[in-house]
């Protein structure tokens, strides 16, 4: 069992100083040989259904529309919402704790974290980045929308931070899930801990690059190494720059959607990231 968030805050201000002497360097050297391992070789060529489509969409004109609250209309199918029993149900609901704090913390983080694999599972972020659907970039497109949900909770101090720590465990589960069903059962251990220190380098990159200090493309580059780059280049050429742009966008208006989003809608799951499937961006 990996450690809880908690840790995860304690570890990412110890690699915060990592990484100005280079020490974090084995991270983006497992990036590129590591992920590779993990994905099952193929007796037969993959098909053409596993590699994205070609999109025709103009990179250059996509997520410049200002934020907007992510919280989901009230006639929304997508809504999850906390049951209201009455009379005799209730009281023993009450007596088995179900609306107790902790229990609706972790139905909330169950929704949360349902809100996350929908956006990162859909063909359409894939379509839109011209992303291949690997385990490797399926996992850093996970750490990513992980960041910016855990970095809306924290704007809650902390019962966000607390709501948090339930998503990152739950999150935790799934990502061993995943790894066991892309073949890797023996030293199933090994690739968690490999994998824990990749999402709490990503963690610290990604705050970094918001820092009022940081550079203008701080983020994209940050971006462009963690998800894209397949050879451990740190800045992408000519041909892949609007890509990395493109998505350096996209992160920055989600996390100022997320921050429009009131803390019940946020704290329940109830709202849903910014649809990529034909939508003006």
């Amino acid at each position: 069992m990996l450690p809880r968030l908690a840790r995860v805050v304690t570890q990412t201000s110890k690699l915060r100083s990592l990484t100005t002497n280079g020490s974090m360097k084995n991270l983006s050297f497992f990036s590129r040989y590591g992920y590779a391992t993990v994905a099952p070789a193929a007796a037969d060529p993959p098909s053409q259904k596993d590699f994205p489509s070609k999109s025709p969409i103009n990179l250059d004109k996509m997520f410049w529309s200002k934020p907007c609250s992510l919280v989901l209309p009230k006639d929304s199918p997508l809504r999850i919402d906390e049951p209201d029993y009455v009379g005799i149900r209730r009281f023993i609901l009450k007596m088995m704790m179900f609306y107790s704090k902790q229990s609706m913390s972790i139905r909330g983080a169950n929704v949360i974290y349902k809100r996350i694999i929908a956006q990162v599972d859909k063909p359409a972020i894939y379509d839109v980045f011209n992303l291949e659907k690997t385990f490797k970039i399926t996992y850093s497109l996970l750490v990513l929308h992980m960041w910016l949900v855990l970095r809306r909770l924290k704007e809650d101090g902390q019962e966000g931070v607390d709501l948090g720590q339930y998503v990152y465990e739950i999150y935790n589960h799934d990502v061993e899930l995943r790894v066991s069903k892309a073949g890797v059962n023996l030293l199933l251990a090994k690739w968690m801990k490999e994998l824990e220190r990749i999402f709490y380098g990503n963690v610290v990159a990604y705050d970094a690059a918001l820092l009022p200090e940081a550079k203008p493309n701080d983020l994209q580059i940050k971006l462009w190494r963690n998800v894209f780059s397949d050879d451990g280049t740190t800045t992408p050429d000519n041909t892949d720059l609007k890509t990395a742009q493109a998505m350096a966008r996209y992160v920055r208006r989600e996390l100022g959607s997320l921050s429009l989003t009131d803390k019940e809608s946020i704290f329940s799951g109830n709202f849903s990231f910014t649809p990529l499937e034909n939508k003006p961006l």
